[in-house]
């Protein structure tokens, strides 16, 4: 079992996405579109957790950002049951199989302005 966390603020998200390339580099679409259909304010949270879990699981595959997964291949939906879902997609399935996970589960708490979430994979 491997576990990863990562900790950031919603304010911290906001001036990575002031920067124009970083949502596409991020975000699958469908997670911007997710985040879309909400509040302003729910939505900066929604993303923040996204990142945040993405962020959790690149350190599950002990890799970090900018080291060969772009984390918008790492897609975190909202199963049926209301819970964070995984799909790997690309470079980060193949990290996944080179660290020998086949599952990752996420969860994502918000507190205030703090995001936290953990990742947890097996093989």
């Amino acid at each position: 079992m491997r576990v990863g966390v990562d900790l950031m603020s919603v304010d911290e998200l906001d001036r990575l996405r002031a920067r124009r390339w970083f949502d596409g580099y991020a975000f699958a679409p469908a997670e911007l579109a997710a985040a879309e259909g909400l509040s302003e304010g729910r939505g900066r949270e929604f993303l923040a957790g996204r990142f945040a879990a993405k962020e959790a699981v690149l350190k599950v595959f002990r890799m970090g950002l900018f080291q060969g997964v772009a984390p918008r291949e790492i897609v975190v939906a909202r199963a049926s049951s209301g819970a964070p879902e995984v799909t790997l997609h690309g470079a980060a399935r193949t990290a996944a199989d080179a660290v020998g996970v086949r599952h990752v589960d996420v969860s994502i708490t918000h507190k205030g302005d703090l995001v936290v979430a953990v990742a947890a994979a097996w093989s």
